[in-house]
């Protein structure tokens, strides 16, 4: 019995054990929150401006956008459609798969759940949209480290400016060999870091909010219910807590007559 609770809890251990000795260097802390509106609305103008003439979010529609984040009709037809879509239909991309894989060598995907797609949530997100750096080796000129070999440009560089990464020689182990780059490797070196010789139009304080908002967007749209569904648990478990208060006082007067 003990030795296969043992392996149970080794077995739900396994992926955080790997994941912290795995060699990659940890993520940023996103710090989104999906109750504040603002920074949702943000981040879909900013996903439709930069994002949507890619990337698809089929399983959502405009009109849950507008519920949600408390935002007109109007509002949402003058500032986050763009084409003859209708506000009751899913959000689509203009690019169809063939040219997508034409133009970037891959089709690029749909985002409608990206932020639950991955193992880390919405930070690989923020983080992704951070990492952008200029390569000279890749087909379109850049490359990312939290997610290398991306086969798409940077499309906020103009907010973010343009980031070249700063690089050290790979340190040796015990046995010689070459260890892992924590944050990747350009031209045979180890990234440590970026510098932006060419600024972009915010500031990095500036650029971490529109990654921050993006981000928080793309959150909400993976899973549109969670603020209703934890604020509905909140309720539940304090219903269930008065419930069974009322519980043990209807024991405590029973049993006083039985005895």
């Amino acid at each position: 019995m003990i030795k296969s609770r043992l392996f149970a809890l080794a077995l739900l251990l396994a992926p955080a054990l790997a994941a912290a000795s795995g060699g990659e260097s940890a993520m940023e802390s996103s710090q989104i929150d999906l109750t504040d509106k603002a920074s949702l609305q943000r981040g879909a103008s900013l996903y439709m401006s930069y994002c949507s003439g890619c990337h698809a979010l089929g399983f959502h529609r405009y009109s849950r956008t507008a519920e949600d984040l408390g935002l007109t009709k109007e509002q949402v037809e003058q500032n986050l459609i763009y084409g003859d879509a209708k506000i009751g239909e899913n959000i689509r991309t203009g690019v169809n798969a063939d040219d997508g894989l034409a133009w970037f060598g891959k089709a690029p995907p749909d985002l409608s759940v990206i932020a639950r797609a991955k193992a880390q949530g919405p930070d690989w997100v923020y983080n992704y949209l951070k990492s952008f750096y200029i390569d000279e080796s890749r087909p379109l000129g850049w490359n990312n480290t939290v997610f290398p070999g991306a086969s798409m440009p940077h499309v906020l560089w103009e907010l973010q400016g343009i980031q070249h990464p700063v690089t050290e020689a790979k340190h040796k182990n015990a046995a010689g060999e070459d260890e892992a780059c924590h944050k990747g490797e350009y031209q045979g070196r180890c990234i440590t870091g970026f510098e932006i010789p060419v600024k972009g139009r915010q500031t990095p304080e500036e650029f971490d909010r529109t990654a921050r908002d993006i981000t928080a967007f793309l959150a909400y749209v993976g899973e549109p219910g969670a603020v209703k569904r934890e604020s509905v648990g909140v309720w539940a478990v304090l219903f269930l807590a008065f419930f069974t208060f009322l519980a043990y006082l209807v024991k405590v007067e029973y049993w006083r007559d039985v005895h």
